[in-house]
């Protein structure tokens, strides 16, 4: 599969790729997803301008709240896990803090075999977080069955006919969990042609790997850590996506950079600003393969660093 990582679009380039792929011409429809920004899924007229005209937006949101009027066992056990996921991520933060801080605390006093264990005691920490995590999602898929329900399968059906018909699709961002749970539940992964082209930014970005790693060290409360979230749909293999890192990261702080790339090691740590542009043939994005030159990653040393040619 094709997959093309840009940078945010506040100052859009989703145009110019649409032109380099003979998007913005006539003929079939380039799928949108703007679920993300939930309530403003419908405003995407800029974005379909953009893309030449032919968007047709997949509504994934507005099909999620319609699973919620229509399907009250499902939108009441949805509510349930997300009071499960709740407890478990509050247990995980607590742990983490103290691991964390620990890691900080053994790197200022040695960068030898005391820090690398305590640095695999956070990506265990990490791993065991995430099983639990999959393993509450898949029981409630299992319970629930939404293949098996009608207005969940009217929707899956409904979106796997315009992709069948799409271009291309184009994911936005917004927030990332809203984002990777629609994608989950009306199954956009397997309806996906591995010929066709994905182009996504932002969390519509984070949401194609297969690990979903939160961060945000410049909030107003101070540096916070960065967390395991989910897993998204696994499109992109073996890579932690940064959008906006200058802006969200402390990325001259290279002591903390190199235990953040140490503790997701080895998937490359990838800053997606500004301007960027990576494109990924399907055996770079599903095996985590040689990616292109110049893209910009956190080495183990903390320093951001371009990919050399392989």
């Amino acid at each position: 599969m094709r997959v093309i990582l840009l940078g945010p679009q506040r100052r859009p380039t989703v145009d110019a790729v649409a032109r380099s792929l003979g998007l913005d011409g006539p003929g079939e429809p380039v799928a949108t997803i703007t679920a993300g920004w939930q309530e403003r899924e419908p405003d995407d007229t800029e974005l379909g301008t953009l893309l030449g005209g032919s968007a047709v937006n997949l509504s994934l949101y507005r099909r999620w709240l319609d699973v919620q009027d229509r399907d009250a066992p499902y939108a009441a056990a949805e509510r349930e896990l997300a009071g499960t996921l709740a407890e478990l991520q509050d247990l995980y933060l607590l742990r983490l803090d103290y691991a964390l801080r620990a890691v900080y605390a053994v790197q200022r006093r040695s960068t030898g075999d005391a820090l690398a264990e305590a640095v695999a005691a956070v990506r265990e920490l990490d791993a065991a977080h995430l099983r639990r995590v999959d393993g509450a999602r898949g029981e409630f898929f299992q319970r629930l069955q939404p293949h098996d329900r009608p207005v969940i399968a009217g929707h899956r059906a409904a979106v796997q006919g315009v992709l069948g018909q799409a271009r291309a699709l184009v994911i936005a961002g917004g927030h990332v969990g809203v984002l990777a749970d629609v994608l989950h539940l009306f199954n956009v992964a397997a309806a996906l042609d591995p010929q066709l082209p994905v182009i996504a930014w932002s969390a519509g970005a984070m949401a194609l790997a297969e690990r979903i790693v939160l961060f945000g060290d410049r909030s107003p409360q101070g540096p916070g850590h960065p967390v395991v979230y989910g897993s998204g749909l696994s499109v992109l293999r073996h890579v932690v996506l940064l959008p906006h890192a200058r802006t969200r990261m402390l990325l001259e702080d290279t002591p903390r950079m190199a235990v953040f790339a140490r503790r997701f090691s080895p998937a490359r740590c990838v800053l997606l600003e500004g301007g960027t542009r990576i494109e990924l043939d399907g055996a770079a994005a599903g095996s985590g393969g040689t990616w292109p030159p110049g893209v910009r990653v956190i080495a183990e040393d903390g320093h951001v660093t371009p990919l050399e040619a392989a």
